[in-house]
């Protein structure tokens, strides 16, 4: 089964349809990786949201999610602009890539670790395709997890914080930073200058091209 049919999480299949009849103009589709196809750095979210990628097909994408993701993209010149809206608006990714553990949008943004698993064989495919160097990047607890099981690595092994950077058998690094959510953002949880800390630290730790 490919991506763009894919079925197999009943709970989110019906969540899907039941958004497609309420809201006809939305992608409502699982939503696939966005950006170059072999890049430097490859980041995983959580999942899309329902007015955000949902709507538009465009990870990270039309909602408040985005809005710190794609401004410091930009800003480490990884984005040809600040903000992202739209899958059609012309904005394009130079040596990066965005996913997410989980494809299809979750009822009340809350994925069920079954759902989790499921999903990850398209994780790991992505993750196989990439050059041996890429650099990771999990934002949050759920993505962190998710690479680790899509790579076979044990979670005790490779614990998640803010900020930190795993070396990884072949000797890839994953990074960790909370996510990007409003939650976060608005109670400082997550601040700008902590986010583009963590990608400070990604360039440093990234080979010369």
């Amino acid at each position: 089964m490919t991506l763009a049919t894919c079925t197999a999480c009943p709970r989110l299949a019906a969540f899907l349809a039941a958004s497609r009849a309420r809201y006809p103009g939305y992608f409502c589709r699982p939503v696939p990786a966005f950006g170059a196809e072999r890049p430097r750095l490859f980041i995983v979210g959580l999942a899309p949201g329902l007015h955000g990628a949902n709507r538009t097909g465009r990870p990270f994408t039309g909602d408040f999610a985005g809005v710190l993701l794609y401004e410091t993209l930009h800003a480490f010149g990884y984005a040809s602009r600040p903000l992202s809206l739209a899958a059609d608006d012309g904005l394009v990714l130079t040596g990066c890539r965005i996913s997410n553990a989980v494809k299809c949008v979750p009822p009340e943004n809350k994925p069920e670790t079954p759902e989790i698993k499921r999903c990850n064989a398209y994780l790991k495919d992505e993750l196989a395709a990439l050059p041996v160097d890429t650099a990771l990047l999990a934002l949050g607890l759920v993505a962190h997890k998710a690479v680790l099981l899509a790579l076979g690595l044990k979670q005790s092994g490779y614990p998640f914080g803010h900020g930190a950077a795993h070396l990884l058998p072949g000797g890839r690094r994953l990074h960790d930073s909370y996510h990007c959510s409003r939650y976060n953002t608005q109670t400082h949880r997550l601040t700008p200058e902590m986010f583009r800390a963590v990608f400070q630290r990604i360039q440093e730790d990234l080979p010369c091209p």
